[in-house]
């Protein structure tokens, strides 16, 4: 058997239901939704609308602390950036190239100081620790905080 040769099961699929198609169709004129009234109408379907009654997420409580201002950074250890060749330009972009992270989140890069790190790298990020900033320094390489 070979990939194009794959069938659905016998009965298990129907085709598309084409309504307002004629009355000789059976779901033709109306189209499923009858005679008159506020079903009948379009737009009247709202999303989460429960006819008056107070809507289900109105009516759970609301717990804890929202911080909508919060700045998220991609997070990334000084010892994980020895694995790169002596006067690499380390960026955001080019970790995420590389699969050293798997996404920037929106407030860019910070790196912090676990780790070991011997390699005379120039680092470009949106924020550095004073011990990450230490450790590039002690090992030969730059820092430049791009804001």
């Amino acid at each position: 058997m070979n990939l194009h040769e794959l069938r659905p099961a016998k009965g298990s699929t129907s085709a598309k239901k084409r309504v307002g198609r004629g009355s000789g169709s059976g779901i033709g004129k109306t189209a499923g939704y009858g005679h008159k009234g506020q079903k009948a109408r379009s737009g009247s379907k709202k999303n989460g609308f429960e006819g008056g009654q107070m809507p289900l997420p109105r009516r759970l409580p609301k717990r804890g602390f929202h911080n909508n201002f919060m700045k998220v950074y991609t997070i990334v250890n000084v010892g994980d950036l020895e694995r790169f060749e002596n006067d690499t330009v380390i960026t955001a972009e080019f970790l995420k190239e590389c699969g050293a992270i798997s996404k920037i989140e929106k407030d860019g890069l910070k790196v912090l100081g676990r780790g070991e790190l011997t390699k005379r790298l120039t680092v470009k990020a949106a924020k550095v620790s004073a011990a990450a900033r230490e450790a590039i320094a002690n090992a030969g390489g730059t820092v430049e905080v791009a804001e």
